[in-house]
């Protein structure tokens, strides 16, 4: 039996799912730009793109030179092809216009560029985040394209993805009917698909939390993982075991293959900080990812892909996974 090529399983979904053909091509130049993101990923120090800059990003990280190598990928990539109507990153302060002498599209890309890129020069597995939006109609009106046509509630979502670059370069996509695998086969030069129908198991005994920050959670975060920390003599009546790898796709990619729950919460540090992870481009898609998955995503209030956006670079606390432990703390959130 042939094997399903990404470009395969794209053109069988045009015909029968009726996926637009301009969302096809969409996918498919952002994924030839995480190939060539692996690549430098894949050269570290040979090809002199590790370590910082004398730089930060919006949210006053500082950047990796991969960071921006990443995303300048990521735009050269997808500014011409006539699909877009902008783009937004976390390493951008504003939204990205499609230069003036390129056609404009009607879908809005968004994206990480490199999540986990703290961890780069210690070759741990770092990836690429992105979300697909339909632009919104302009009636006529020309110039710039304004924050706001980006700032839609997940729920509108027509794609979600991920890559991660470790032993394997894999893509993860949704295009709302389920979550597919795709493997890098670096021989053929495509993604093929690995992973047919990918599910989070309801129940779980891992969780992902950075720990060093305790001190720092609400009560009801401070209640759940000391129920979990108590194993099989404490009231949830297992043992769970501790994962975290301080690399969202990581983590989040680890969950998908066998279950867990991902946690990163509001904290007392910064009042006016929400969450660390930003709701566009890291909640959102990953929200969606895990959902068609069969898991679940909220904030510990509510579902993530029905918040509202305010801001292109808006934080908020982070619950995703397998379902049981997600609808927990969920619950003693709202208790």
């Amino acid at each position: 039996m042939s094997r399903v090529t990404l470009s395969r399983y794209l053109i069988e979904q045009t015909r029968s799912h009726n996926t637009p053909a301009d969302l096809r091509f969409l996918i498919e130049v952002v994924a030839r730009a995480c190939k060539a993101i692996s690549h430098q990923v894949s050269k570290g120090a040979l090809g002199g793109v590790l370590g910082s800059l004398d730089s930060e990003n919006v949210q006053g990280e500082v950047q990796k030179k991969l960071d921006v190598i990443s995303n300048e990928i990521l735009l050269e990539a997808n500014e011409w092809g006539g699909h877009l109507a902008g783009m937004a990153s976390e390493e951008m302060d504003n939204a990205y216009q499609i230069p003036g002498k390129y056609p404009k599209g009607a879908y809005l890309l968004v994206f990480d560029p490199l999540d986990g890129s703290s961890n780069i020069d210690v070759n741990v597995s770092v990836g690429t985040i992105f979300s697909v939006l339909r632009s919104p109609e302009r009636n006529g009106e020309t110039g710039d394209l304004g924050e706001e046509a980006f700032l839609q509630p997940g729920t509108q979502q027509v794609a979600a993805g991920y890559a991660i670059y470790g032993p394997q370069t894999m893509l993860m996509l949704t295009l709302g009917d389920g979550v597919k695998g795709f493997t890098l086969d670096r021989e053929l030069g495509s993604f093929v698909l690995t992973h047919d129908t990918i599910k989070v198991p309801e129940a779980t005994k891992e969780f992902a939390i950075n720990m060093s920050n305790q001190r720092h959670w609400e009560a009801p975060v401070q209640r759940y993982v000391s129920e979990l920390l108590a194993g099989e003599t404490g009231p949830l009546g297992r043992n769970y075991n501790m994962r975290w790898i301080a690399s969202m796709v990581a983590d989040v990619h680890r969950i998908l293959t066998r279950g867990g729950v991902f946690m990163y919460p509001r904290d007392a540090r910064d009042p006016s900080m929400p969450g660390k992870l930003r709701l566009m481009y890291e909640a959102n898609p990953m929200a969606m990812i895990i959902e068609q998955a069969g898991g679940a995503a909220t904030d510990g209030n509510q579902r993530i892909l029905d918040i509202q956006p305010t801001s292109l670079h808006q934080r908020v606390p982070v619950y995703l996974g397998s379902k049981e432990e997600v609808l927990r703390i969920t619950a003693y959130h709202r208790s």
